[in-house]
């Protein structure tokens, strides 16, 4: 059976001419068919190695570009806000793209089980959970991190100081006249956020600041270096509820805490990626636990997107 041609998506080039039987078997007509067959193959070729077709965008590349990277930030369904994929779609998504691994947080609910329930349905995809200490789980409590990191598969890596119930969250969000504070009237961090402090750094987990302020975020850092936590993550330093300055990202990184910068942000604004551009630029990029890819060198986006958060992720 003959293939079918699109012609209205199809560059005529592609199509190889067709040998001619001719009626009339003189030498003439058999060397213009075979001069119009090995013009056709070579156009032919042409059109193998052309990587799309005009007018239309190219093909995906054979190697993804964010083969090998890591998203240490990632919400999915099922959860209380409406999301664009389910776990198992972000996964798949993520492995399609080889990408080497992704994090599940969620405000409300430990993602270490889920964590163990998509690597079963997943292949070629790492997935790592944690969890957010907000009010859903008893705010600071040592027990429900206990909890999580022992959760089969051992996939519960992360602990999120409060997020969404944050004092420092709901006072700029006017949500809430007051939300869990991390620190004391004196500044001092408090005993049960030191009591999580310490099960992190005996677990090796990685501490995330959450939704703290500047301020309080660099007194948990101080407080988990005190503690023993090596692995401790400003978490999304630039967005506007936590709202990390330059002179702050760089104390931070002076501490040992390695900074989230979000793609997120890129969308917020028509001056968002510039200042993005400004801070990734003056921060060390060995100090920045995640994210993308704009402006700066492919080198640059590995040891951000792969080799930082992988280091914060082992075992």
């Amino acid at each position: 059976m003959a293939p079918l041609v699109c012609g209205g998506c199809c560059d005529a080039r592609a199509v190889a001419a067709v040998p001619v039987v001719a009626v009339q078997r003189s030498r003439r007509a058999a060397d213009g068919a075979h001069r119009r067959a090995r013009g056709g193959a070579r156009e032919a070729g042409r059109a193998a190695a052309n990587p799309g077709v005009q007018g239309y965008s190219p093909p995906p590349p054979p190697v993804s570009p964010i083969k090998g990277l890591i998203d240490f930030h990632t919400h999915a369904a099922p959860d209380i806000f409406g999301r664009a994929l389910d776990d198992d779609e972000l996964a798949t998504l993520a492995a399609t793209r080889q990408m080497e691994a992704v994090v599940f947080k969620n405000h409300v609910t430990h993602t270490a089980d889920r964590a163990f329930l998509v690597r079963k349905h997943v292949p070629g995809i790492k997935v790592f959970g944690g969890i957010a200490l907000n009010h859903a789980v008893g705010g600071l409590n040592p027990q429900a991190v206990e909890w999580m990191w022992r959760m089969q598969g051992g996939y519960g890596r992360v602990v999120w100081f409060p997020t969404f119930d944050a004092d420092n969250h709901v006072k700029r969000a006017g949500t809430a006249p007051a939300g869990i504070r991390v620190l004391d009237e004196r500044g001092q961090v408090l005993p049960a956020a030191r009591a999580v402090l310490k099960i992190c750094a005996a677990q090796r987990l990685v501490v995330q600041t959450g939704h703290a302020s500047p301020d309080e975020a660099l007194a948990l850092i101080a407080a988990a270096r005190e503690e023993g936590c090596e692995r401790i993550v400003v978490t999304h330093a630039q967005f506007d509820v936590v709202g990390m300055s330059l002179a702050h990202m760089k104390k931070a990184a002076a501490l040992g805490a390695k900074l989230e910068l979000c793609a997120l942000l890129m969308l917020a604004g028509p001056t968002s990626p510039l200042e993005f551009l400004h801070h990734t630029a003056r921060v060390e990029v060995s100090d920045t636990a995640a994210r993308i890819k704009e402006g700066i060198t492919r080198d640059q986006i590995v040891t951000m997107g792969r080799e930082t958060p992988g280091s914060l992720l082992a075992g």
